[in-house]
């Protein structure tokens, strides 16, 4: 098949990226501090100096929390160049869901410019690449289910909205929607969510015949669609054989788009969506993009689930990287003593580190949050796995917990569910210190392999052992604590059906975005809590103390 001279230039593009990268990544470097150096936040630190070394020596690394005070002064109408001199067009919002109330990041013409390379350019190419030129975007549409979100507005009058609704405002995107996606703007920027969701679902089945991809921003919207799909499929069928929306549907833009339904995608050739999940199609992780910047890109899409890596991408940002040492009986991390971040391309393979980016939107030496894993290069740019969040852990006495260490017990635990025929749809978890000792507990909802997949029969001897197992693939110091009684024994709660989609729904309910929602493995929320623990239809403790050395 003929490869288009557009794609062939994005996929030459990513070639010079990740050949040239040291370069690229010093005047990006350049750009950004040249730019900025005399306004008032980085004066106080380089005094106007653009030099490389005076910002790596004297720019404190920092979190949200330490420049809060310089955005919130933008937020409320004061000038710009306190933290960059272009002005902020607008902010967008990060997830609440995985770290607390969203965070307010500056977005400046050059974040526009980035995302329109990315998504255009850079990704368009790969993905044509891997799934055959002139097929998907060419002579197929995707099923991109896309919930935006209208936004806010600060008190100096600027616009507060998720990446996506800022994205999909821009004039490229907004032409480009009818030819890519099967779902029109109307639906995507309806104020309902399950309106929307129905709605992009039945014209999804209207286009199944140009249908190239089925996705969404997170495999928790892919699965919530799945069970919608399920939940309302007598009522699709019904809309198909009338070619008339339901009465329920009642928002203008909605019902005058969709006037008829036929069957699902055959031609779908991939699942898009980040994180995992299961069935005859592909999933495919795209990127690694946060609210601060777009990262990475993933050059293997076919790749298993549990082998997803990104390709940093050096003019999206510039890249720093702390060393964290992993301990190996508890997985927890710690910044290496006295280390100095370092630059993209002097990272080694098999040694985690957590990431810190300096942006064109005001951004130094930022701490994002999460830890990494290198894995290997592509050309001279580094492939990283995505491991973790740093601050999403369980503790109670010094035992620490982190989101792999939690992962890697469920996924322990869930084989005994095989024989038994379930299937782990999601889990969460937190610390019950309401008495002494603390204990974890781990929420289950699980689903049966055949038949209607409610639960019935749970052997509460194999579901116990699930607790035990759990509690042996944890780390050290916590099979210790539980040894001399610090820790109580961990308490599984398996829940009704559809429990996390009722989560779901609370945390789009106070504002969060239905495209943004991810999941965590670790809820704190006594809100989100008490509505788990509301359609808790069985509990089981582990029955016996974890062996000290496993």
């Amino acid at each position: 098949m003929e490869i288009t001279k557009e794609y062939e230039d994005g996929l030459k593009l990513m070639e010079e990226l990740t050949t040239n990268a040291q370069q690229i990544q010093e005047q990006v470097l350049s750009h950004i501090l040249t730019t900025n150096a005399g306004t008032q936040y980085l004066s106080r630190f380089i005094n106007g100096d653009a030099d490389k070394q005076c910002f790596k020596t004297n720019v404190p690394i920092v979190t949200f929390e330490d420049i809060k005070p310089y955005i919130d002064r933008i937020a409320n109408g004061e000038t710009s160049n306190i933290l960059l001199t272009q002005p902020v067009h607008e902010f967008h919002l990060s997830t609440g869901t995985s770290g607390g109330l969203p965070k307010l990041i500056p977005v400046t013409v050059e974040t526009y410019n980035q995302i329109a390379v990315y998504y255009f350019t850079l990704l368009g190419s790969l993905m044509n690449k891997q799934f055959g030129f002139g097929d998907l975007d060419k002579t197929g549409k995707r099923l991109q289910l896309l919930f935006a979100k209208t936004g806010s507005e600060t008190a100096g009058g600027l616009k507060a909205t998720t990446v996506l609704t800022s994205m999909l405002n821009q004039p490229q995107f907004r032409t480009a929607i009818p030819k890519l996606l099967t779902s029109p703007i109307e639906t995507i920027f309806c104020p309902d969510n399950n309106q929307s969701m129905f709605c992009q679902l039945l014209l999804g089945l209207i286009h199944r015949d140009e249908v190239v991809s089925v996705g969404s921003t997170f495999a928790t919207v892919v699965l919530r669609a799945i069970k919608f799909l399920e939940q309302y499929y007598g009522e699709l069928c019904f809309n198909i054989r009338t070619g008339r929306i339901s009465d329920w549907v009642t928002d203008p833009g909605c019902r005058n788009i969709v006037t008829s339904i036929v069957k699902l995608w055959p031609k779908a050739k991939l699942v898009d969506a980040i994180t995992t999940g299961s069935g005859g199609l592909p999933l495919v992780s795209t990127g690694y993009i946060c609210s601060e910047a777009i990262c990475g890109i993933n050059l293997e899409p076919l790749s298993k689930p549990f082998e997803v890596s990104y390709t940093f991408l050096p003019n999206m940002a510039y890249f720093e990287f702390l060393p964290v040492e992993k301990d190996g009986a508890t997985m927890s991390e710690q910044i290496q003593f006295n280390a100095r971040p370092l630059d993209l391309v002097n990272v080694k393979p098999g040694q985690y580190y957590e990431l810190l980016v300096t942006t064109y939107g005001g951004l130094y030496q930022y701490k994002v949050g999460d830890i990494l894993k290198v894995i290997g290069f592509h050309n001279n740019t580094p492939r990283f796995q995505f491991i973790e969040r740093q601050n999403v852990i369980l503790s109670i006495e010094s035992d620490k917990t982190s989101e792999l260490d939690l992962l890697n017990a469920v996924n322990e635990a869930k084989t005994l569910l095989d024989p038994l025929g379930f299937i782990l749809r999601w889990y969460t978890s937190h610390v019950d210190a309401s008495s002494i000792p603390g204990h974890y507990v781990v929420f289950w909802e699980l689903k049966a392999k055949e038949g209607n997949g409610n639960i019935v029969g749970l052997d509460r001897t194999i579901m116990a052992e699930c607790c035990s197992r759990m509690e042996e693939s944890l780390g050290f110091i916590y099979r210790l604590y539980r040894k001399e009684n610090a820790i109580a024994a961990l308490e599984m709660k398996v829940l009704k059906q559809g429990s996390f989609e009722a989560l779901m729904d609370y945390y789009v309910s106070q504002g969060a975005s239905l495209s943004q929602y991810k999941g965590s493995s670790c809820i704190k929320s006594k809100e989100a809590i008490k509505i788990l623990d509301s359609r808790v239809m069985a509990r089981f403790f582990s029955p016996k103390k974890p062996k000290e050395f496993g």
